[in-house]
């Protein structure tokens, strides 16, 4: 006999004692031991360390499943496998057995991506591709044979990478089934990832569990849209943009009237005349005030004609004219992942006293980079004060 056929004949004649699994990449998620063709000593050892548990496999059929702890091998600890080799009396031999070890910890930030770009229908612009980038969280379920018969299947030869390609696989095409079944808009979907996210997360709890995963998190980072999707949301950024600036421009010109008519109530003006003085108050005080309250706009003939002001430095003719009145601010609302109004101030006081929005709705509005909770924007924070909580 050669000196490799002897090497060959006690590799495989080796009778094991001992298995267990001391990871070295903590990423792998199926472990099988390296029996070749050796046998398990009746009464080996088995560890099962924190984070693992080890699956016995016999010819292809599930048998006993073990814990995190210490095992002896017999006939006493393996009573599946014993039914199945039909052990019925005392047994001492050595046995052949496939033995599997998963790993239970968790897997943190794992990236998924559609490859394939996903094809929905978009109300605006009708059928549209679009690819999304994320990533996610799981672990595997104490109890994982249906984790290895469904996610590997019955190829008992698999490998790390088929296994994590199979739940990208997954999750790939449990987020495209949802994107096309809840009929959000794209624009909608870029507006809301973070909401469309949570949404997700709760949809997808029983299909993973379907797959014996545990899933702790499921986030949409990026949405990828046609070119002309892009182009329209540019456009509705930049004019929500223009909005909000002649409002904050209307605002300003509002204030610095306030700020001309305390002065002079305070005595700013030094050896004036009373009477110029409290024209220049009154005229600077209402224009001020129709500018602040809507309620109150209108503008008497004598306001709008030309005004004498005395000044101590010589005579100042000062024109005025009544401002342009300003835009009604209007907000859009995200009502279970769909977009509703736009809607006044006083259209959303009445949604509040109806309970139809709360302090966490999301709204939007013209100028804002996103949508936010409605509590957090100082003017719609003013609503929820005045109304009384429920009984």
């Amino acid at each position: 006999m050669s000196l490799f056929s002897k090497i060959k004949q006690k590799v495989f004649c080796e009778i094991i004692d001992s298995v267990e699994w001391i990871e070295d990449d903590t990423d792998i998620m199926i472990w099988r031991f390296p029996r070749y063709q050796a046998e398990i000593k009746n009464g080996a050892q088995l560890t099962v360390r924190i984070n693992q548990v080890a699956v016995l496999v016999n010819k292809g059929q599930f048998a006993d499943v073990y814990q995190p702890g210490h095992y002896e091998l017999t006939t006493t600890n393996m009573p599946i496998l014993t039914a199945l080799r039909g052990w019925k009396y005392g047994f001492n031999s050595a046995f052949k057995v496939d033995v599997y070890f998963v790993n239970t910890k968790p897997f943190l930030n794992l990236c998924w991506n559609t490859t394939d770009p996903i094809l929905m229908y978009d109300r605006e612009f009708g059928p549209i591709h679009l690819r999304t980038f994320g990533s996610y969280c799981f672990r595997i379920e104490s109890n994982p044979i249906k984790f290895i018969r469904n996610v590997a299947g019955t190829d008992w030869d698999f490998t790390t990478e088929s296994v994590t390609e199979q739940v990208q696989n997954f999750v790939t095409a449990k987020f495209a089934d949802y994107l096309v079944d809840s009929k959000i808009a794209a624009l909608d979907l870029v507006a809301n990832l973070n909401e469309f996210s949570n949404e997700l997360n709760i949809a997808l709890k029983d299909d993973f569990f379907e797959y014996g995963i545990e899933h702790t998190m499921f986030l949409i980072e990026k949405v990828s849209l046609p070119e002309a999707v892009e182009e329209a949301l540019g456009k509705r950024i930049r004019k929500g943009v223009i909005g909000n600036m002649t409002t904050y421009k209307q605002m300003q010109f509002a204030e610095s009237l306030k700020d001309a008519a305390n002065k002079l109530a305070g005595g700013a003006i030094i050896n004036g005349d009373s009477m110029g003085a409290d024209t220049s108050l009154t005229m600077g005080g209402e224009t001020a005030q129709q500018m602040t309250n809507p309620r109150n706009r209108q503008v008497s003939e004598c306001q709008s004609k030309v005004k004498r002001v005395h000044n101590p430095f010589g005579d100042n003719h000062q024109h005025t004219s009544p401002p342009p009145m300003p835009s009604q601010q209007m907000y859009h609302v995200a009502v279970r992942g769909v977009q509703k109004g736009p809607f006044s101030i006083a259209q959303l006081q009445q949604m509040v006293k109806q309970g139809r929005l709360n302090p966490d709705t999301l709204v939007w509005t013209a100028g804002m980079a996103g949508w936010v909770v409605a509590n957090s924007e100082f003017a719609l924070s003013q609503l929820f004060g005045a109304v009384p909580p429920p009984l």
